[in-house]
């Protein structure tokens, strides 16, 4: 698959603001990049499948392809998870890839590709000392993981509906293509790591 503009993966998984990532799209699109989407099973029921299609000309990827089918997206040079809920987070930390998009994290860290995660839940939830642990695991694996009260204001408890729209998209976007501008600028190689296991 040739890619003739850089391509990010937009990851999105079963939180309320989900719905909105044609706005990370339109962003991305807006800066000449291609968008591929990559859904987690709970973030369909969210998602206008077929308006993301037509937005983007890609499928909205959302489990793994069998050995004979080809690759429906072209490979990342960025990658935005947002919304992060708190389950995935803690998922990417410990390196569990038992869905597509969980696999597709864990892939960007070892190669070293800029990732972005933009956790959604409420305060007590993302408080939990193993969702506390897991955020700063990846910031030190140089993922840059936008919480706090200057990126959204999260409820304590209780419904996180009612904030959803107040999603930071443009916000996780410019980070992203930082990161990809800064990588190319250290990196001639972006996918390749400093470092060897």
């Amino acid at each position: 698959m040739v890619k003739a503009s850089p391509v990010l993966h937009a990851i999105v998984t079963g939180a309320p603001p989900a719905g909105g990532v044609g706005a990370l799209v339109a962003a991305a699109q807006a800066d000449g990049w291609q968008v591929g989407i990559i859904s987690t099973p709970s973030a369909l029921p969210f998602l206008d499948v077929d308006a993301l299609i037509a937005m983007t000309g890609y499928p909205v990827v959302h489990s793994f392809r069998s050995p004979t089918e080809p690759e429906p997206l072209p490979p990342p040079d960025a990658v935005v998870v947002a919304p992060a809920t708190a389950n995935t987070i803690a998922k990417l930390a410990t390196g569990i890839s038992d869905t597509l998009a969980t696999g597709r994290c864990a892939q960007a860290i070892g190669a070293g590709i800029p990732l972005v995660v933009v956790p959604f839940s409420t305060r007590d939830h993302l408080a939990h000392p193993a969702i506390v642990t897991a955020m700063s695991s990846l910031r030190a694996w140089d993922v840059t993981v936008l919480y706090g009260e200057q990126v959204c204001s999260l409820p304590a408890g209780g419904p996180t509906s009612p904030v959803a729209g107040a999603f930071p998209w443009r916000l996780a976007w410019d980070h992203a293509r930082t990161e990809y501008t800064r990588a190319q600028c250290e990196r001639p190689d972006n996918h390749q790591r400093k470092t060897t296991p």
